[in-house]
């Protein structure tokens, strides 16, 4: 006998797809009538359902989210070619490694004057190139202080998931001295075998360059391009969760290394971005924005945390890029500074850490997550407005 009754959870994931379709469906078209970045739009279209109840609480709503966010990584990864990083100029080099370090000693400044939580000597300098890549579609990859942004934000992403990787361990329940070495001993190893495999893929496609044609050929009917994509982008997932580690940062890695390897088909990136941005990455959005309570902002007090807090981080990002302005001009170094200011879900997992380990109350958390929706819209936007001043 077949059965047609849905239990509850099923209902739930059913209205969810529903909106998912509906905010993909209308929101390009709300984004062009605002005149907000569609990602923006995507995740206070998110909030709103959520707040309305139009979404309930969903273990593959928030699966589904992350795949989105990890391939939004590995989209992100793909921008970098490791070749062209390891050939940069000194200069970019040390002023890179300088706005970084500064950027770390000036929050380490803040907390200690204001007597902060420790964990927002992470919370300040985050820094994520997931939503700092979708600036590409709009600006294209001639821009010479995007890219330097993200050679930099790459530079600052690893140091923050590293050092989020060792926190983490750190701030964990019933942890010890053997985990926490466990935790940084797989993180050592996993980067060393990311160093050594690209040695080793570097000298291999230097002997057999036909390699490349074997695994992504030019005329494909099977598509045997996105399936290795997509095999490798599984095993990175796969191989974090063993070891662990942050699944964001081996998500990137395995990007990069398909644009520093296999960069000879020039249309890989379009086929692989067209879904991500199409389905996958929206999802993400959509559910980081259900996961605000929007009733937070009728707390003074919360709004205005958030508010100082936002200005604390976009004012040191754009401080600190003043290291650039000789490179790269004074309207691109505010540019620079304000591209670094959107880390969303890497500010949201620092303070869920923080929050889990009860070293940030409950204000303060709502705080930052409010913070990093507002990095999210108001950047973004900020960030078009003033590209289109004319010089």
């Amino acid at each position: 006998m077949h059965h047609n009754v849905i239990d509850t959870q099923g209902l739930i994931d059913l209205k969810i797809l529903i909106v998912i379709a509906l905010c993909l469906l209308f929101s390009p078209h709300i984004a062009k009538i605002l005149r907000l970045p569609i990602s923006a739009t995507e995740i206070i279209l998110g909030s709103i359902v959520a707040y309305f109840g139009f979404i309930g609480k969903s273990e593959n709503f928030s699966i589904l989210a992350n795949v989105g966010f990890y391939y939004l990584m590995f989209i992100a990864g793909m921008e970098i070619n490791l070749r062209t990083f390891f050939s940069l100029d000194k200069e970019i080099i040390k002023k890179s490694f300088l706005y970084i370090i500064l950027l770390y000693v000036l929050s380490l400044l803040i907390v200690w004057i204001f007597k902060l939580s420790f964990v927002f000597v992470l919370i300040i300098p985050v820094m994520s190139v997931g939503l700092l890549s979708l600036l590409y579609k709009d600006f294209g990859k001639e821009c010479d202080w995007l890219n330097i942004a993200m050679i930099v934000a790459t530079l600052a992403e690893v140091i923050s998931i590293v050092l989020l990787t060792i926190a983490g361990a750190f701030l964990q329940e019933q942890t010890t001295i053997v985990d926490v070495a466990q935790s940084i001993l797989y993180l050592a190893i996993f980067l060393s075998l990311c160093f050594l495999i690209f040695k080793f893929l570097g000298v291999l496609f230097w002997w057999y360059p036909q390699f490349k044609i074997v695994l992504m050929p030019w005329e494909d009917k099977n598509e045997k391009d996105i399936r290795f994509c997509m095999a490798i982008f599984i095993l990175i997932i796969v191989a974090m969760i063993i070891t662990k580690l942050e699944i964001v940062l081996g998500s990137f890695i395995a990007g990069s290394f398909i644009a520093t390897f296999l960069g000879h088909k020039k249309d890989l990136e379009y086929k692989i971005s067209t879904f991500g941005y199409g389905f996958l990455i929206p999802i993400f959005f959509i559910y980081t924005g259900s996961t605000f309570d929007l009733s937070m902002i009728l707390n003074y007090h919360i709004v205005l945390k958030a508010i100082l807090l936002m200005l604390v981080m976009v004012g040191l990002r754009i401080l600190c890029a003043s290291v650039f302005v000789k490179t790269i001009g004074f309207k691109n170094m505010v540019l620079f500074g304000l591209g670094h200011s959107m880390p969303l879900t890497l500010l949201i997992a620092t303070a869920t850490l923080g929050y889990s380990a009860k070293v940030l109350d409950q204000e303060i958390y709502s705080a930052l997550i409010l913070t990093a929706l507002f990095e999210a819209i108001l950047v973004m936007s900020a960030i078009k407005f003033i590209s289109n001043i004319k010089k």
